[in-house]
């Protein structure tokens, strides 16, 4: 490369700089969930930039309320801070979805930033299910998640990343990935966990880290858990989804400091959905009582 087209080439970059720093968006989103007229309802709805969510739905008839985040723009942006607040009143029970994968764009230097923040109040409970997340080669990714459950508030999250877009043969070569998950119960802290994956690092390959790997997925579970019975059962499920689905995931799950912590490692988002899938619908009668009814916005 000439020196004329090395100029060029970072006056290009320069620009592609700034126009992401203007286009850059702050969202905020705060849902507040309660009980009424024998209903759990969304009766607190606010936001402010492109975060949304559609009309409260009832699949499974009033006891649960399920909702869909929506972030109009369908991607994340080096700049971009978003940050979403839930609260779930005594005796209501949400289930929040998001109708597709959640994109996580090339950075030119800024990073993008996701923190989620869910209160539950005694007798609730709380699933937090959305789809996967692509993180875009070259991306820089910080996502923080705080739980903080009051007495038997019951707690079910999952989330699934994929390093790179697969189909398009993109791997994750640039960029980077912080993420600090953390679990409260009455001021006691229950599950903290925290990570930073830099791209192109023998974390990548490391036993330690992503073995290779290009996708990975967590589901925990706080509230009532399996019984020694029970986890027995689900750990020979998934094993036996790896073997019909994908022969090369690792799947593990165990119970500390009464969290449920299961976890997927391969190459296959279609894999880890069926595996978060298998896992809910273990989980869930055990929780509430109520069998695992796939979201109709996960079909489509």
């Amino acid at each position: 490369m000439t020196q004329n087209q090395a100029d060029v080439a970072h006056t290009s970059q320069t620009a592609q700089k700034a126009t992401q720093e203007q286009n850059a968006w702050e969202a905020q989103l705060q849902l507040g969930f309660a009980r009424a007229f024998d209903a759990s309802r969304l009766l607190q709805r606010s936001h402010h930039g492109p975060l949304r969510v559609q009309k409260a739905l009832y699949p499974e008839g009033p006891d649960v309320c399920h909702a869909v985040i929506i972030h109009p723009p369908g991607g994340i942006v080096g700049g971009d801070r978003l940050q979403i607040q839930v609260s779930c009143a005594t005796g209501s029970h949400a289930l929040i979805s998001t109708p597709g994968a959640a994109k996580w764009y090339k950075s030119l230097g800024q990073a993008s930033h996701q923190a989620v923040q869910l209160e539950l109040a005694a007798g609730s409970m709380l699933e937090w299910l959305p789809q996967e997340t692509i993180v875009f080669d070259a991306a820089q990714v910080d996502m923080l998640q705080e739980v903080r459950l009051q007495a038997d508030a019951q707690y079910l999250g999952a989330e699934i990343l994929c390093f790179g877009r697969q189909a398009s043969g993109e791997r994750f070569t640039q960029g980077s990935l912080s993420q600090r998950t953390r679990i409260w119960r009455d001021q006691q802290l229950l599950w903290s966990e925290q990570g930073q994956l830099q791209a192109g690092s023998a974390a990548m390959h490391s036993l330690l880290g992503l073995r290779g790997h290009t996708v990975s997925a967590t589901l925990l579970a706080a509230g009532r858990l399996p019984d020694a019975a029970q986890m027995l059962a689900l750990r020979e499920a998934m094993q036996q989804l790896c073997d019909d689905q994908e022969p090369g995931a690792a799947v593990g799950a165990s119970v500390s400091k009464n969290v449920l912590v299961a976890r997927y490692l391969g190459d296959s988002s279609e894999a880890a959905r069926a595996w978060v899938q298998l896992v809910w619908q273990h989980l869930r009668p055990i929780m509430c009582g109520k069998a695992a009814q796939i979201p109709r916005i996960w079909q489509t």
